[in-house]
């Protein structure tokens, strides 16, 4: 078993290496040059709370976002954080951030070959993702295959086991409450909205991820105040940090540049999963006429995650770090660092971690239990729907009971080969998402591409 453990390690190791991050900050970069589609975010914004009228689709292209955002805005927007701080100094929160500003491009790209290429199935429901674009728009019905696989599996540990050993372990902690029994509750609550499938899964996302994000910068806003004497410094050091290889100093441990760079490009791409083909998976089902309209909302997705959440968590821990250094004293536990930094503000710290820990894992299960299923239902058929539904639940449970750092590297691990497949699609069909950009941004007119769906095929399972 410990063999078994080092090679799994060294395999997630090397699939997340300089390579995988120069293929997705890469792809940032070439997106973001070909549609410099970060200047439209105000648009995106406004088209999230706009219907588009007389639309197909399952969700509200509102909907389509929340759901998106319920799964990436996850363990990663706070431990994660934390985590790029204690192993790559301060500065990895200005590569973070940066990675969410030009991430906000590839998101709109994997969007669009999603919502472009998307089918309907005998129920009349959209499909799209990642698999429909490769078979459909490149004809490499392999390769959607192998993508398709890896997401369905990586959604058992990532999406479920995972999150909800998180919230156990933070219950055990904070209120010495039995891990397996809050796996019990766990999947009795996810069993309650996943058994209703994506209507159900929208309606709580709506309610949920706007309510424990708003909390949760309101949160950190009121500690940032409690801190100000921390925060234009802790800006200071963030900035030079990210550029200097001396030690920051101020109680964090020495870290090159190219720590920074690594850790912070690594935990921004794993916080807002732009370029990994997952949240696209539900902008598919959105009620929209245009693939260009529904991928400037779900751009806005990033946003809100990286350049938002990860900012203002990461602005918490350093400032609080500065104003007490002795709570990271040669701290490299990513996990320990956030809670000393939240905790050490009386009364009100305590308590917005412990909600943004809960609600945000809480969400990432409702989230990714939909793009699970998806990718399931795309290799087997519709009848996989529910089966798939309720082993999904039960992973939920035995994340719980389990130790699941070996399930987290493989998960990790499956994140990453998925994102690969993804990325062939996103950068092969870039000429045409491009044409078609230009197009709809001319003039902002709403309805100047139509990409109604085709009819489902069968030997599309």
């Amino acid at each position: 078993m410990e063999k078994f453990v080092d090679i799994v390690g060294k395999v997630n190791g090397f699939v997340w290496g300089p390579w995988l991050l120069a293929l997705l900050f890469g792809t940032h970069l070439f997106i973001t040059i070909r549609t410099g589609v970060q200047r439209k975010l105000g648009l995106g914004i406004k088209l999230s709370v706009t219907k588009d009228e007389g639309s197909e689709g399952e969700v509200s292209q509102f909907g389509a976002l929340t759901t998106a955002l319920a799964s990436t805005i996850g363990t990663g927007n706070i431990i994660g954080v934390g985590t790029a701080i204690a192993l790559g100094g301060p500065g990895a929160v200005l590569w973070m951030w940066l990675t969410g500003i030009f991430g906000i491009a590839t998101k709109y790209a994997e969007t669009w070959i999603s919502v472009k290429y998307r089918v309907k199935d005998e129920r009349g429901e959209m499909l799209g993702g990642a698999m429909y674009a490769l078979e459909r728009g490149l004809k490499m019905k392999w390769l959607a295959v192998i993508f398709a696989a890896f997401a369905a599996l990586a959604a058992f540990g990532i999406g479920s086991g995972v999150q909800a050993n998180a919230v156990a372990n933070l219950l055990k902690e904070t209120f010495n409450i039995n891990m397996q029994v809050s796996g019990v509750v766990i999947a009795l609550l996810a069993a309650l909205v996943i058994i209703g499938g994506i209507k159900i899964i929208e309606k709580v996302c709506i309610a949920l991820v706007p309510f424990m994000s708003v909390l949760y910068i309101i949160g950190c806003i009121i500690l940032l105040g409690i801190n100000h004497a921390s925060v234009i410094p802790a800006i200071t050091t963030i900035v030079q940090s990210a550029f200097s290889a001396r030690a920051a100093g101020g109680g964090f441990v020495a870290a090159m540049v190219m720590q920074a760079a690594r850790f912070g490009i690594a935990r921004g791409l794993f916080s807002n999963e732009s370029g990994m083909g997952s949240a696209p998976l539900v902008a598919a089902a959105a009620r929209t006429k245009n693939a260009v309209r529904q991928s400037l909302v779900s751009s806005t997705g990033t946003f809100w995650d990286t350049v938002v959440i990860c900012l203002l968590t990461g602005l918490v821990v350093v400032s609080s770090v500065i104003g007490n250094p002795a709570i990271s004293a040669g701290a490299t536990n990513g996990s320990l660092l956030v809670h000393a930094a939240f905790t050490q503000i009386p009364f009100i710290g305590k308590v917005v971690l412990t909600f943004g820990l809960l609600t945000f894992a809480f969400s990432t299960i409702l989230g990714w239990s939909y793009y699970g299923e998806r990718c399931a239902v795309y290799l087997v058929g519709v009848k996989i729907s529910i089966p798939y539904r309720i082993i999904y639940i039960a992973a939920a449970y035995c994340g719980c009971a389990l130790t699941v750092g070996v399930v987290w590297d493989i998960a990790d691990t499956l994140n990453a080969l998925m994102s690969i497949p993804n990325l062939v699609a996103v950068l092969l069909l870039s000429g045409a998402m491009a044409k078609e950009t230009k197009l709809y941004l001319k003039g902002n007119h709403i309805d100047d591409i139509d990409t109604e769906p085709v009819p489902y095929r069968k030997d599309l399972k």
